[in-house]
């Protein structure tokens, strides 16, 4: 092979040298940052379908794992117990065994959970933990709904109208980038100072000038943001933004941006009360302290009540530390998720992700359209979409229509039952007294409306629409029809009597 076809390292600017950041990248340097750096485990292809010792197989895993996370505090609970139990066998004379044989089995009193309730402390702790890490996982701020608007909303192709887009997203990525090094390691790690943030690209000379010359005692996370929101309203005064509407959707979109950024902020500010996280820990602490002396196996020969079997190694006390311990550990790795654990977000690689995808969505990908053809289905009204050999017998199942589409009636269920309908007698106010008085109040204000509709209380079908009515129900009738046509002549006696006002 020639000299001019070898391979040679190629260098990224990071690392600090002669007032730069390079450095030098080959295979030896990337399988060495391949075993230090820990990446987010994920099993979910291997449980994608239910089958038989599916979890078992996750069981042997290392990385992740919660032996890797437990293993050193396991051993210590081992050791101490291991020395406990020495002492006491070898060391002790018999009358200092009698001694501790006391003293243990009044620590085993108090490793009952109703002493220490430890499994309702630890439960209500895990679960808190967890709906705090997962909020902080759905409140990372995307970029992508704003890179959409900025994408459909700040038009030209020419030079000025690309450098307007990318600036916006850049000012956008730039924000997130401030605040995830205020509370992630990896991210402080990658941008010690804001000359790290200049020489990756996300801010400028000028820019880093400007951010440091506004004093201010908290977090300047927000300006990128106050920088994109001026900037697009200079591009509403050049036409850009074609109105107020799309300005509008662009100050939505950066407003729920700027939201997550702040939520996360908080999130890193305002933990967990530290007494909660006291109180979990001593009760962990404690009960396995009582544990060590309490859970000894002694002498079976005096008959102390549970002691008839020595087994020298107690094996559900350790099962009991691991569960109640793998517990609190749990806790402890997903109350802060911007750290270096192997479950931790990788925040690192999730800026890399939101510039690059942001960019390509504002430049590359503007007004870069396929050609309009007719699709391969046009002249077909009904047609399908094939399947491979492998998903072929999914075409056998039915299409589901509802949980009640298939369900089975009985001849009862189809036949149609019309109830008869039952005449009802009427009910009429009375006129007498001061009821007249507020009939004939209501006739002069109620103008227009017909006197049945303002006499009836109910209304029910007619009496005459039956033919059927028996001599009682007749005689019922013409009694209603009489006090009808008398409360109907009383208010209009009065109101031809009275003389306009």
């Amino acid at each position: 092979m020639t000299e001019r076809f070898k391979v040679k390292p190629r260098r990224r600017s990071f690392l600090p040298r002669t007032g730069h950041f390079n450095i030098l990248y080959n295979q030896d340097f990337i399988l060495l940052l391949q075993s230090r750096i820990n990446m987010t485990v994920s099993y979910s292809l291997e449980v994608a379908n239910a089958r038989f010792g599916g979890f078992s197989k996750l069981l042997f895993r290392w990385k992740g794992s919660i032996y890797r996370l437990l293993y050193k505090e396991l051993l210590v609970f081992c050791g101490i117990y291991l020395f406990f139990s020495v002492f006491y066998r070898f060391l002790l004379s018999p009358t200092q065994q009698d001694l501790f044989e006391r003293i243990a089995l009044y620590c085993d009193q108090f490793t009952n959970s109703n002493f220490i309730p430890v499994t309702f402390v630890l439960g209500f702790y895990v679960s808190l933990a967890f709906n705090r890490w997962w909020g902080q996982y759905t409140s990372f701020p995307l970029p992508d709904n704003l890179m959409m608007v900025v994408s459909g909303n700040v038009h030209g192709a020419d030079e000025r109208g690309r450098l307007l887009r990318r600036t916006l997203m850049r000012y956008a990525n730039l924000s997130s980038v401030l605040i995830l090094r205020s509370i992630s390691t990896r991210v402080h790690k990658r941008f010690p100072t804001l000359e790290h943030i200049v020489e990756a690209g996300f801010m400028t000379t000028h820019e880093l000038k400007t951010f440091e010359s506004l004093h201010s005692d908290f977090n300047k996370y927000w300006m990128p943001l106050t920088w994109f929101s001026n900037l697009a309203s200079r591009a509403r005064e050049e036409g850009r933004v074609r109105d107020d509407i799309a300005l509008r959707l662009l100050m939505d979109e950066l407003n729920n941006y700027r939201a997550k950024c702040s939520l996360l902020f908080h999130y890193d500010w305002i933990s967990i009360p530290l007494v909660y996280t006291q109180v979990v820990t001593l009760a962990v602490y404690s009960f396995f302290g009582f544990c060590v002396i309490g859970r000894q196996f002694l002498n079976p020969d005096k008959g102390y009540k549970g002691q008839n079997l020595d087994m020298y190694v107690p094996v559900f006390t350790l099962l009991q530390f691991f569960f109640y311990a793998g517990w609190l550990k749990v806790g402890e790795l997903i109350i802060n998720p911007f750290g270096e654990d192997d479950d931790d977000f990788e925040t690192n690689q999730l800026i890399d992700r939101n510039i690059q995808v942001s960019m390509l969505a504002v430049d590359d990908m503007y007004q870069n359209l396929a050609p309009i053809v007719k699709d391969k289905h046009w002249k077909q009204r009904y047609f399908s979409i094939p399947y491979t050999l492998s998903t072929a017998a999914e075409t056998l199942k039915p299409a589901f229509k509802g949980s009640t589409f298939d369900m089975r009636m009985s001849a009862e269920d189809l036949e149609i039952h019309q109830p008869a309908e039952r005449p009802v007698k009427k009910q009429y106010l009375s006129v007498n007294g001061s009821q007249g008085e507020g009939l004939d109040d209501l006739l002069q204000r109620g103008k227009g409306m017909s006197l049945p509709s303002l006499l009836e209380i109910s209304s029910y079908p007619n009496e005459k629409e039956h033919g059927n009515i028996s001599p009682e129900e007749n005689t019922s009738a013409t009694n209603n029809q009489e006090q009808e046509m008398t409360l109907i002549q009383v208010p209009v006696e009065n109101i031809k009597g009275k003389s306009p006002d």
